[in-house]
């Protein structure tokens, strides 16, 4: 009993470095493989919507379906074994959505149309961030997390007043155009204030009278404007943090291979590896 427990708790730690181990070569390689996998998975949902294609392959789809839901299945239930906290995974963010990358096509066994949810595996690919371990790139993700937080109430706020913008816009729409342009009531007169302001212009409702042309002339002009203003904001915030980053960053560059930019209490050069 106690050998059968040994060699379990050997296969466990073994499959915990092959899942988890990002840093080892069998880890790297299984992230890659599974990077591919959830890349075909989303490819075959995507061409099972291509009548032609699925008429013709639609076999050899679900052949493909099934075996990635295996692999998804085998690689759950030993992410949960491998571990020695399972309840943590199966309740974080990546266990949630690994869970629901297997269940679609388990589901269509009892209900018909549920295996087009396999595209949900798409939210797999956020595994990507895991996979691409690079210090620099975890670095400026973490810019990027920090300016986007740092900006929010600021993209708030823009939000709130394009709504208000919008409503006071559409209901001056209604009564200028009326029914005859299309704005057949304030809501669908917002809806088109919408797509005009973000310059999308889909054209199927358009104002006939010069006083609403005029007014979507305007509208559309700012909409120009309004596209540049969070793009903006998130700048300036990402420049700022990056600003503040540089501050305590180490003067002098790595004595072996010359990269700068490590932070204060960076210990090795996160390009080479060698002693700062």
């Amino acid at each position: 009993m106690q050998r059968i427990k040994s060699k379990f708790d050997t296969f466990r730690q073994k499959t915990n470095i092959v899942i988890y181990g990002t840093n080892t070569a069998s880890g790297r390689l299984f992230d890659l493989v599974l990077l591919g996998v959830i890349l075909t998975s989303v490819i075959i949902v995507m061409l099972e919507t291509v009548k032609g294609f699925d008429l013709k392959y639609h076999q050899e789809l679900i052949v493909l379906e099934w075996i990635i839901t295996i692999f998804f299945t085998l690689e759950y239930l030993l992410r949960i074994i491998s571990i020695n906290k399972p309840l943590k995974y199966i309740f974080s963010f990546y266990g949630v959505v690994d869970l629901i990358a297997t269940l679609p096509m388990y589901l269509s066994l009892f209900f018909v149309g549920t295996s087009v949810l396999t595209i949900f595996r798409a939210f797999r690919l956020l595994r990507l961030f895991k996979i691409l371990k690079h210090p620099q790139f975890s670095s400026q993700s973490v810019h990027l997390r920090e300016a986007l937080i740092a900006s929010k109430g600021k993209i708030l706020i823009f939000i709130y007043f394009m709504l208000i913008s919008s409503i006071i816009i559409g209901s001056i729409m209604y009564v200028v155009e009326g029914k005859e342009g299309g704005f057949t009531s304030i809501p669908i007169s917002i809806y088109w204030t919408i797509v005009t302001l973000t310059t999308v212009g889909y054209g199927d409702i358009s104002p006939i009278t010069p006083l609403g042309q005029a007014i979507a002339s305007l509208v559309m002009i700012m909409g120009y404007g309004i596209i540049a203003v969070p793009t903006g904001i998130v700048s300036a915030e990402f420049a700022n943090t990056n600003r503040k980053k540089a501050l305590v960053q180490r003067v002098n560059p790595c004595s072996s291979c010359g990269t700068e930019g490590h932070e204060s209490n960076a210990k090795y050069c996160f390009h080479c590896g060698t002693e700062l």
